[in-house]
C-alpha cells in the first residue's frame, strides 16, 4: 500500500508542477496587462474598422442583437459585440419605473447614439472584462475624453457606483 501511494504521488507531481507554472504565467500576464492600462477595440480587425468614421453608423436597436446600434443610454452593440459603458449609470428605458426615467432614458439613448456617430472611439478595459449579462465592460473614449463623463456633465447619466440606484423620486 505504501509503495502505491508514494508511486502515485511521484507520478502526479509533474502534472501539478506544470499546472502551477501555467497558473503563475497566466497571473503574470494578467498583472502585466492591468499595470499597462491595456486598451482594446472589440472584435477582430476588419475592413469596416479601417473605414472612415462616416461609414460606421449607429442606429437604435432597444433590445439588442444588432451590429453598431444603441440599446439604451449605457449599452450598445459594436461590431456584433454587446458593450456596457462601464463608468456610468444611465436611466432605464425598458422598462422605465416612472415618466421622468423614461424621458431621461430616451434622451440618454439618443445622445449616446449621436456621440458614437461622431467618429471612431477607443474602448478601454478597466477592471472586469464582462458583466453578469455577458456584455463587455468598457470606458468609451474619444480624443482622451470619456463619453460617459460627457453624458454625466449633460445630466443624462451619473457616475457608476457599483450598483444601480433609482431615478424616480
Amino acid at each position: 500500500m505504501r509503495f502505491q501511494s508514494a508511486y502515485r504521488r511521484r507520478r502526479s507531481r509533474p502534472k501539478s508542477r506544470l499546472r502551477n507554472t501555467l497558473l503563475v504565467l497566466l497571473g503574470a500576464a494578467a498583472a502585466g496587462l492591468a499595470a499597462t492600462g491595456w486598451e482594446a477595440t472589440i472584435g477582430p480587425p476588419s475592413a469596416e474598422a479601417a473605414k472612415p468614421a462616416a461609414a460606421v453608423h449607429f442606429s437604435l436597436c432597444h433590445r439588442g442583437g444588432g451590429t453598431n446600434c444603441v440599446v439604451d443610454g449605457d449599452s450598445f452593440w459594436m461590431h456584433g459585440e454587446r458593450v456596457r459603458v462601464a463608468d456610468i449609470d444611465a436611466p432605464e428605458t425598458h422598462p422605465p419605473r416612472c415618466a421622468e426615467e423614461r424621458r431621461l432614458g430616451n434622451a440618454a439613448t439618443r445622445r449616446l447614439q449621436a456621440l458614437l456617430n461622431r467618429g471612431p472611439v477607443t474602448l478601454a478595459v478597466e477592471g472586469r472584462d464582462t458583466d453578469r449579462y455577458g456584455r463587455k465592460l468598457r470606458v468609451v473614449m474619444r480624443d482622451g475624453q470619456s463619453l460617459g463623463e460627457q453624458l454625466i456633465e449633460e445630466g443624462l447619466a451619473r457616475p457608476w457606483e457599483g450598483r444601480r440606484r433609482p431615478w424616480c423620486e
